[in-house]
């Protein structure tokens, strides 16, 4: 049987002190004379005594872990937002509880319900595509856990958000494929329910709009980011009564898809659009066909701003202020990287 861990009152007896006198010894406590503090620190280092970091975090009222949910942890843009989340948590001393909804509602609620049940400071979420409905993150208002969305943001006032501006990236993606000559843009959209989806749509009316080409709706398809949802509106999109030469995906996991399909249709030369995406995954450089673009979205740097935002609502409870913090809205700039241009 492993031995028991030294406890407060374990150094106390052997001392023939009170269990409170060794907790101020310990902590350097101004009533404690100089002595008597070596004395206890000389027999909890002979013990190998270690504090109780539980109790510590009980007694502060905090227990210095952030929870984060995300969609899919096997995609390589949350992975890389995961790896900023975790470096600059542990620079302040956080442990990061993870957590994955799969990108289910359901499975989305009850982990927010267990992260608060494991008494987490603050929680850190990209939605799932399938959440329409976010009481289950207003209800943490209550407990006072601050709550910052990242990259899948809800369509809500007065929230903390870290994004990236998918408008503008749209706007410049259909510009880039409107000067290569292509007049008929389709594209295949995420999920209604996702914000991302309604900002590609405004980017690419704008961008249509700007350039004096009428916008047709038909050519614009939603998909459940799966790779039949893909393949289908790829399909209707090739059987649509205009020629579609190019197309605006969702994301690069979209684009891999689609291409896929391309392949197994077998179509060559003009026959086969042009491919724009989203995300700029590491992959898509070491594939065969690539889009000729992707929008770059800056994951490592939406996952480090986003914590920075919850550590400094975090360290305002800590410091009681009274003057409630101004609701963050940061949004970062994306950038159309062109295939084989990785790094501008």
């Amino acid at each position: 049987m492993a031995n028991k861990l030294p406890t407060l009152k374990e150094i106390a007896k052997n001392l023939g002190l009170s269990v409170s006198t060794v907790s101020r010894a310990l902590h350097d406590h101004p009533t404690i004379g100089l002595t008597t503090r070596q004395k206890v620190k000389k027999m909890a280092e002979d013990l190998n005594y270690e504090p109780n970091q539980s109790a510590i975090f009980f007694q502060m009222g905090k227990t210095f872990t952030i929870g984060v949910i995300l969609p899919e942890l096997s995609e390589a843009f949350f992975s890389a937002v995961t790896t900023a989340i975790e470096e600059t948590a542990y620079k302040k001393n956080y442990t990061v509880l993870l957590a994955q909804s799969h990108d289910d509602e359901k499975k989305e609620r009850e982990l927010v319900e267990k992260m608060k049940n494991n008494r987490i400071d603050g929680l850190l979420v990209s939605l799932a595509k399938s959440t329409s409905s976010f009481d289950h993150f207003e209800r943490l208002q209550k407990y006072d856990i601050p709550v910052v969305f990242f990259d899948r943001i809800p369509p809500l006032p007065n929230i903390h958000s870290v994004s990236c501006n998918i408008e503008t990236g749209t706007v410049e993606a259909v510009n880039y494929l409107l000067k290569k000559g292509h007049r008929t843009i389709g594209m295949i959209n995420g999920p209604k329910t996702l914000f991302a989806s309604g900002e590609r749509k405004e980017g690419y009316i704008k961008a249509m709009q700007k350039n004096r080409l009428k916008f047709d709706p038909t050519l614009v398809l939603n998909c459940d980011l799966t790779e039949t949802g893909a393949s289908g509106a790829l399909n209707t999109l090739l059987n649509h009564k205009r020629k579609v030469t190019a197309i605006v995906t969702f994301n690069d996991y979209i684009a891999l898809f689609i291409m896929k399909h391309l392949r197994a249709l077998n179509l060559t030369g003009q026959e086969k659009p042009e491919i724009v995406s989203y995300a700029n995954l590491p992959l898509i450089h070491y594939i065969e066909h690539v889009p000729v673009a992707t929008v770059e979205q800056f994951p490592y740097l939406q996952g480090q701003r986003a914590t920075e935002v919850l550590l400094d609502l975090l360290s305002r409870k800590d410091r009681n202020d009274q003057q409630p913090a101004a609701y963050y809205n940061i949004v970062i700039e994306s950038q159309l990287i062109e295939s084989g241009k990785t790094d501008q």
